[in-house]
């Protein structure tokens, strides 16, 4: 698992801290981004094993980070999280490609269940 790189994507400092903290606690090596911008401006997006990222945020959206990887960077798998509870989003994350959904506040249990999902089809 530790040759698994996760990238974060999160706007909001003391979540994307938390979820590095999480993550970490799971086994594995993470990278944390406060844009998708800066994600994609990254010089190694072809070491990541999956992204996560927060759907709502300034400037490019989790639903546009997921079409600009899906265009340039083949499979790299997303799973998105929000603490939005806006009707649809759910589905239309899904319909985007992502891999997994997740509500803020992320229950550990359930972002490891993801990551475990996610990966192990790699």
């Amino acid at each position: 698992m530790a040759d698994q790189l996760i990238s974060i994507i999160d706007d909001d400092a003391s979540m994307r801290e938390a979820l590095v903290g999480l993550v970490r606690s799971l086994g594995y090596e993470v990278r944390d981004f406060a844009s998708a911008e800066d994600f994609l401006a990254s010089s190694n997006l072809g070491a990541y094993a999956c992204a996560i990222t927060d759907i709502q945020m300034p400037g490019m959206n989790g639903f546009e980070l997921k079409r600009e990887l899906s265009a340039h960077h083949g499979s790299l798998p997303v799973i998105m999280i929000t603490a939005r509870a806006e009707p649809g989003i759910e589905e239309k994350a899904m319909s985007s490609g992502a891999c997994c959904f997740l509500r803020k506040p992320l229950e550990a249990e359930t972002l490891a269940n993801c990551l475990q999902q996610v990966l192990g089809r790699l």
